[in-house]
């Protein structure tokens, strides 16, 4: 039979592979609801460490900068990205140069942008917080915004635009009653996707954060506690931060390909 031997090598290369990704995600899981806490032996399921978690002021803290980063950085870059999206789509005949210069944050590494952002708030003397990370989630989030909002543009129909100038509308009007809900999936997609960066984002924020503890966010607090060895705390908080993201992607995706659930 043809393919046959193939076709069970493929199949064990990719069990291979998922249980290289997903053996240490289970583990993870299920040892946040172990009651000892323990990596080696289960000693009875609990979800005690949970409420450990609430009751920490100082994941409670980070977990408020991270939602506030995360929230504030998102409607900056969905607003800008998805205007940055428009433009750079009706101008896409002109060049590709600009297209180049807006995506480079997604392709340059991580320390290489954090490096370049406390550079340039040290030159204008900027004092890092909270604000800081947010304008560098932005920098960051912009291209992804753009990219995920352009992807909807490329089969979108132009000629309802000219239409709508045809008949008196404005340019602003024609923007928010034609364009915006025609691609209204891919911007929510780009903001779900944008959200869950800046959540996940760790190398940036620790850059531009300075040095108070009032503006920690989740990622450099599990950095901080995870120092003096893996607890069943920070499984659980692993745990939580992992499902927030899984969610938001997998709404993102889902936008991206259908529209809007229901639709």
């Amino acid at each position: 039979m043809h393919g046959g031997p193939d076709k069970r090598l493929m199949l064990l290369i990719l069990s291979v592979v998922f249980a290289f990704l997903y053996v240490p995600i289970s583990v993870l899981f299920a040892l946040s609801f172990n009651e000892g806490g323990l990596p080696t032996a289960w000693t009875g399921f609990s979800v005690k460490w949970y409420g450990e978690l609430a009751r920490n002021g100082e994941i409670m803290r980070a977990a408020f900068n991270t939602l506030v980063v995360a929230t504030v950085s998102t409607l900056l870059a969905t607003v800008l990205g998805t205007l940055l999206a428009v433009g750079v789509e009706i101008r896409r005949r002109k060049g590709r140069f600009l297209e180049t210069i807006i995506f480079a944050p997604m392709i340059i590494p991580d320390i290489v942008l954090a490096i370049a952002l406390l550079s340039f708030f040290s030159l204008l003397n900027v004092t890092l917080g909270l604000h800081t990370i947010i304008v560098s989630h932005v920098v960051f989030n912009l291209a992804f915004v753009c990219s995920v909002v352009r992807a909807r543009l490329k089969t979108f129909d132009w000629s309802i635009v000219e239409a709508s100038q045809d008949l008196g509308a404005s340019t602003v009007v024609t923007l928010w009653r034609v364009v915006l809900p025609g691609m209204l999936p891919a911007v929510i997609a780009g903001a779900l996707l944008a959200f869950t960066l800046s959540v996940d984002e760790f190398i940036i924020a620790f850059f531009t954060a300075g040095a108070g503890r009032e503006s920690i966010t989740l990622p450099m607090q599990i950095f901080a506690m995870i120092r003096f060895g893996v607890t069943p705390e920070i499984n659980a908080l692993a745990v939580i931060v992992m499902t927030v993201s899984v969610a938001a992607l997998a709404l993102s995706q889902r936008l991206n390909r259908g529209g809007l659930p229901g639709q």
